[in-house]
Formats: structure tokens, sequence, C-alpha cells
């Protein structure tokens, strides 16, 4: 074999050996870091739980902190309700005129919003709007150094600002979601109205019929483990922000994605623990 051929092949080779040693090290790193982002999380998570427990409690910040995450998200959310309410009544009424069983409607659009697109959804916005002005402020704090001086000052940060943020979250997100579910079911009425007159008791009582408490009560509680997921990431991202505003942006965004990843996965739990406990 020709000598040129004969190195072509070994630099090739060494190359690929290269290239094996760069992913490895990069998976290596990722590793590493994925860790070591869930090991600085769970002391994060033990620091606010330590402190939300310890007096003196901040309630006049927690009293702002529930209008900051409720009273001004209660508007959006009722229009996302609204939105899918629309959409489940439209893309419904189809299908079951296929089937003959158009009468079924008022309980697909009511069960549809109560056990699953209610929640879902007001996590997922709430987690959009509160969850960015969290990472946001934390993280402006953060980076200009207003949470170093509230230590030296004797405050404690996780008691002030994670832990009442949190606790908001957590508190307000079942009373947004009555909000998504009540914004949806009207408009799932004036729709079906629209086509087929029926009045707004009928078209309740038609629905409710199908509702026990099992199909009402855990759908809308597990929103308070959205609402944990939305103030802790937010809170935490926030609160490790490096790098002026380049860092706040960053947190900023890292909570939301974070948030709203984290809440999905934790919805595919809820639902399988709550068809096993709540049939």
């Amino acid at each position: 074999m020709p000598e040129g051929i004969t190195y072509d092949i070994h630099t090739g080779s060494g190359r690929s050996r290269i290239d094996r040693f760069r992913f490895g090290r990069a998976a290596g790193n990722f590793l590493r870091s994925f860790f070591e982002w869930f090991g600085e999380l769970g002391i994060f998570c033990a620091g606010v739980a330590r402190a939300a427990l310890t007096p003196p409690y901040e309630m006049r910040e927690l009293v702002r902190q529930l209008d900051e995450v409720g009273s001004k998200s209660v508007l959006l959310v009722l229009v996302a309700g609204a939105a899918i309410g629309v959409v489940l009544s439209l893309e419904t009424r189809d299908t079951l005129i296929r089937f003959g069983a158009e009468s079924s409607l008022p309980v697909v659009v009511i069960v549809s919003m109560i056990r699953e697109s209610g929640p879902i959804i007001t996590g997922l916005i709430v987690s959009g709007r509160v969850g960015a002005g969290i990472g946001a402020a934390l993280g402006s704090m953060k980076v200009t150094e207003q949470i170093d001086a509230m230590e030296v000052s004797g405050v404690n940060p996780y008691k002030y600002l994670a832990a009442t943020r949190i606790l908001a979250c957590a508190l307000m997100l079942p009373l947004l979601t009555l909000a998504c579910d009540f914004g949806g079911i009207v408009t799932g009425w004036v729709v079906s109205t629209l086509t087929r007159p029926i009045t707004f008791h009928l078209f309740l009582d038609t629905g409710l019929k199908q509702i026990a408490f099992n199909d009402f009560l855990p759908p809308t509680f597990k929103t308070v483990v959205f609402g944990l997921i939305i103030g802790v990431i937010s809170c935490f991202q926030g609160m490790r922000a490096t790098g002026g505003t380049e860092g706040v942006g960053r947190a900023a965004t890292n909570s939301v994605v974070l948030s709203s990843l984290f809440i999905i996965l934790a919805d595919v739990v809820l639902v399988r623990f709550i068809l096993v406990f709540f049939p």
C-alpha cells in the first residue's frame, strides 16, 4: 500500500480517537454539571424550608406576593381558560356528532377542563408570567449585590425573598385553576349554544352529573405541586444568577423553561398517582 494512503488512514484513526475523547469529556462535564445543579437545588430547598419554618414569619411580604401572583395573573388565566373552552367545544362537537353523541358535549367540556386542561394550562401560564418575573427580580438583586447587603444587615434572604414567593405560588395556583376552569366552561357553553341552544344551568347540570369529588379535588390540588415547582425553580435560578444583565436574562429564561418542563413531568407522575389512589 502506498505510503500516502497509509498516512491518511492513521490520521483518520487519530482524529476519530480525538473526537471520541472530546465527546466523552463533554458528556462527563454535562453529567457533572447536571448532578451539581440538583445538589445545589437540594441545598437551596433545605435552606428555604428551614427558614420558612423558623419564626418570625414575613406575613406582610407574603400578602404582597399573594397579590402579585394571584390578582395580577387571574385575567390572563381566565383568557387562557376561555380560549381552551372554545377549542374544546369546537373540536369535540364534530367528533361527537359522528357518533351520535352530541348531547355529551357538556360532559366532555367540563370533565376535560376540570381534570386536565385547566390545571396544566394554569401551571404553564403562571410559570411564564410569574416565573420569569421572579427569576428576573431576584437575578437583578443578586448581580447588584442587594442580596448580599440583606445578609449583612441581618435579613435572611431565604425567608424574606424565597419562602414568601414559593408559598404564594403554592397557595394561589389552586385558586387560579378554578378561574381557568370557570372561563373554559363558560365559553364552552357559549359556543355550544350557537348551534344548539341550551341554558347554562342545564349545561352545568348535565356535565356535573359525571363529576365526583375524586374527579375535582385531586386535579385541582395537584396544582399546589405546580406552584411549588414554579416558586422553587424561579427563586433558585434568580438567586444564583451571575454575569450582570446577561445573567439576569438567563435567569428569567431558565426559570420559565425549567419550570414548564418540570410541570409537564410532574403532571405525568401526578396523573398516575391520582389514578391509583383516587380511581
